[in-house]
């Protein structure tokens, strides 16, 4: 590894260690609410297993999504915004062979 991509890797692992330990606030967090996944399954038409499927979690965790148990967060939250903006783009884009 080049020295300044371990600096750089460095410096990220002590960065997260100061957001998990509260001296420093992280730069973006994305949050999904609950309802909001429920609502954004509904307009692709699938059902859990399907959605499930196509965004690679298992049901069990979508269904924790919907029923406002856990919430999405990181690629997981970025993916479902993309899914909420455009279903039909999305969809097509996430289907390419």
């Amino acid at each position: 590894m080049k020295r300044q991509m371990f600096e750089e890797l460095l410096g990220s692992v002590r960065e997260a260690g100061a957001i998990l330990r509260g001296r420093q606030k992280p730069s973006r967090r994305i949050e999904m609410p609950a309802s909001g996944v429920r609502v954004i399954r509904g307009r692709t038409s699938l059902s859990q297993s399907q959605f499930a499927r196509l965004i690679g979690v298992s049901v069990k965790t979508l269904q924790n999504w919907e029923q406002d148990r856990r919430r999405p967060t990181g690629p997981a939250a970025a993916l479902l915004n993309i899914i909420a903006h455009d279903p039909a783009l999305a969809l097509k884009a996430i289907n390419r062979p």
